[in-house]
């Protein structure tokens, strides 16, 4: 397991963070065929690692600006900053918002820069590729309302405990719109990752009953 710190937050990186990235790499790659697979795989890898990294750096940042002590971890299909403590609505909402925030802000500032470079070869080229494309599509998906992506997060912050119900009836409904989305256009990755995220809000749900 990977440990390190970061602008002095511990960052921790589990094994299965390593090895959801390396199927997404190779299932978004394997259409190149051969050893090109492998080092595209890796690189993806690599890219996936910078950008989320810096999506989870957003909001750790954010929490400890309210003076609580976080962790970055970066498990499965992302990952997540700690809170230590009580976050009241406005401040759980710019938490949840910094970390697509500042994603996407990097990964727009690489696709601005990039054609000025003069990169000096293909497998570069790819790298700077993915870095912008993951970190561009990331901070995008997370902040449709759908829980528990950040724009879940954000919605659950603006319309307040009290509507907890209602946060999870859009949550259920967007997840099934875009999971069915992903699936008819062939966008796999998106269809699973939004049928996971509708049926847990309809579990979420169904505890109200």
């Amino acid at each position: 397991m990977l440990e390190f710190t970061l602008f002095k937050i511990p960052v921790r990186v589990e094994p299965i963070f390593w090895i959801t990235l390396g199927l997404i790499g190779f299932m978004s790659t394997r259409g190149l065929g051969g050893d090109a697979v492998l080092m595209a795989s890796a690189l993806f890898v690599m890219a996936g690692f910078i950008s989320i990294l810096i999506h989870e750096l957003g909001h750790a940042l954010m929490i400890r600006k309210y003076n609580q002590a976080t962790q970055i971890v970066l498990s499965s299909f992302g990952g997540y900053a700690t809170i230590s403590g009580p976050l009241d609505r406005k401040q759980s909402f710019l938490v949840s918002i910094s970390g697509p925030a500042l994603q996407l802000a990097f990964g727009l500032a690489v696709y601005f820069i990039a054609p000025s470079l003069n990169l000096p070869s293909f497998m570069i080229q790819l790298f700077v590729l993915f870095l912008y494309q993951v970190s561009i599509f990331w901070a995008i998906i997370n902040c449709i309302p759908v829980l528990p992506f950040d724009g879940g997060h954000m919605l659950q912050a603006a319309l307040g405990p009290r509507k907890i119900k209602l946060t999870l009836t859009i949550s259920m409904a967007v997840a099934v719109a875009a999971c069915l989305y992903g699936f008819s256009t062939g966008h796999v990755i998106i269809g699973i990752f939004m049928a996971m995220s509708a049926f847990q809000s309809y579990q979420a749900l169904e505890r109200f009953k």
